[in-house]
């Protein structure tokens, strides 16, 4: 296989563009794709940040569960916060192309759970949050929980 370089060099010089991007493809990782785990997770955590949730708490999931790669717990201060944070973050997911979030709990709103695939959101009144205290059942042994941003 010719290098990206010589590939480019071969080309006529309006499709310079076109053979940049093809010689990108043929060397990038495989199974890469531009829209991972970690784009999903970093534009929650980022929506989130914008939307002021408070305690907001990562756990990394990758090998050790096949639900997801990560999971987001985070705070409102109050059930109108929560469902407003639940809607707006369903929203962004999918602009961002990352398909249909499933919201479960909006009603209530004590604790929304957004499954995004990649990455299971938990949103809690802090009340809620401290009953059912998830971090501490998620937790693995020898890792803890990612305070703040991962």
């Amino acid at each position: 296989m010719p290098s990206p370089d010589a590939l480019i060099a071969s080309l006529p010089l309006g499709a310079t563009q076109v053979g940049a991007r093809l010689a990108q493809s043929l060397t990038a990782p495989l199974g890469k794709p531009e829209m991972g785990a970690d784009a999903l997770h970093r534009l929650v955590l980022d929506q989130l940040d914008d939307d002021q949730a408070q305690d907001v708490v990562t756990i990394p999931l990758e090998g050790k569960s096949s639900i997801a790669d990560h999971m987001v717990i985070a705070s409102g201060r109050s059930t109108r916060q929560v469902a407003a944070m639940a809607q707006k973050l369903a929203e962004k997911i999918k602009q961002a192309g990352f398909g249909h979030a499933r919201v479960e709990g909006l009603p209530a709103a004590d604790w929304v759970l957004i499954d995004a695939g990649d990455v299971v959101i938990h949103l809690f009144r802090p009340e809620v949050r401290s009953f059912y205290n998830l971090e501490r059942m998620w937790s693995f042994e020898g890792t803890e929980a990612a305070s703040g941003r991962a």
